[in-house]
């Protein structure tokens, strides 16, 4: 319903911004992550998502499509929350993300408040199976074509899964991944360079 709201930030408060768009304040639930690059009184520009249920409606924003694309997927999952996920996000960025699931790093979202070792574990299994499955954009030929779940080894193709999870497709990918030191960089600021080079 709404992509993005932007305006004169009226007021920041823990996992809450409002924006004030022409007048009206929308109060759009939030990570830390965005709250630390909004400014009271200054324009700021959120991504929305708007989460409907039977007893409310709530609308949540995020700094950056690629925030908002992993707190939509993270939903996605079963006894994963809007709560939840917004501790997630508050704890790790995309990237860091990103790198948990493909490296199978559990305790990297245990550090949020809230998430124990079961929905870390059933966070990081369902998105390696959506991957192996092709309900997220992997190109095949990562994998031989074969359809068989391959966890990769090399930072290449670990950075080229991770960037899959967060829903790119190959070509971006492909391309984002050039002129990047993969070699010599560790794993999440190779994605992080990635993204950036995506979102320009």
């Amino acid at each position: 319903m709404f992509y993005y709201v932007k305006g004169r930030v009226a007021h920041l408060a823990p996992n809450l911004a409002v924006i004030d768009c022409g007048g009206v304040g929308y109060a759009c639930r939030t990570t830390s992550y965005t709250l630390s690059s909004l400014q009271a009184g200054q324009e700021g520009i959120l991504y929305t998502h708007l989460n409907v249920r039977e007893d409310a409606m709530e609308l949540y924003g995020f700094a950056t499509e690629n925030e908002r694309s992993c707190f939509q997927m993270l939903i996605g999952i079963s006894g994963v929350g809007p709560k939840a996920a917004l501790s997630i996000l508050s704890a790790t960025t995309p990237e860091g993300l990103a790198t948990a699931i493909i490296t199978g790093n559990e305790k990297a979202l245990m550090v949020a408040q809230g998430i124990g070792k079961k929905i870390a574990q059933r966070i990081i299994l369902e998105l390696k199976d959506k991957l192996a499955k092709g309900q997220l954009p992997m190109a095949e030929e990562n994998y031989g074509g074969t359809g068989i779940t391959v966890i990769p080894q090399d930072k290449t193709s670990e950075a080229t899964a991770a960037l899959a999870v967060l829903g790119y497709q190959p070509v971006e990918i492909t391309a984002a991944l050039k002129g990047i030191d993969l070699e010599n960089l560790a794993l999440e600021e190779i994605i992080r360079q990635a993204l950036r080079k995506m979102v320009k």
